[in-house]
């Protein structure tokens, strides 16, 4: 089994949600066919406690904190992975992002 794209998922506050979406989509991610920054966004609340040692972007460690965030869906070949996970990691505010990365079948795996 070969796995040759990967459903990439982050979860941001809402206020870098266009960055994140433009270094997804510059550093290859979002391409399909003939088509390139291609993703899908949904608004949800994010919640989170910092614990001791934290630096939190939002808040403040010991405290509940709630966030307008976006979940932000694309995916993203094998060969560039590397290069988009760093690439939203150098762009996202939150000290420890929340990214999914999610291997992908395609068709001709399912025979």
């Amino acid at each position: 089994m070969k796995i040759r794209y990967f459903k990439i998922v982050v979860y941001v506050d809402v206020s870098h949600a266009d960055a994140i979406r433009t270094a997804l989509a510059g550093a290859g991610a979002g391409h399909i066919g003939n088509y390139d920054s291609c993703s899908f966004s949904v608004r949800g609340v994010g919640r989170f406690r910092g614990l001791k040692g934290s630096h939190p972007t939002i808040g403040e460690p010991g405290k509940f904190e709630e966030v307008e965030e976006e979940r932000i869906e694309t995916v993203c070949e094998k060969k560039a992975l590397k290069g988009v996970l760093e690439a939203v990691r150098a762009v996202h505010p939150y000290e420890e992002p929340a990214i999914d990365v999610i291997p992908l079948w395609d068709e001709g795996m399912v025979s």
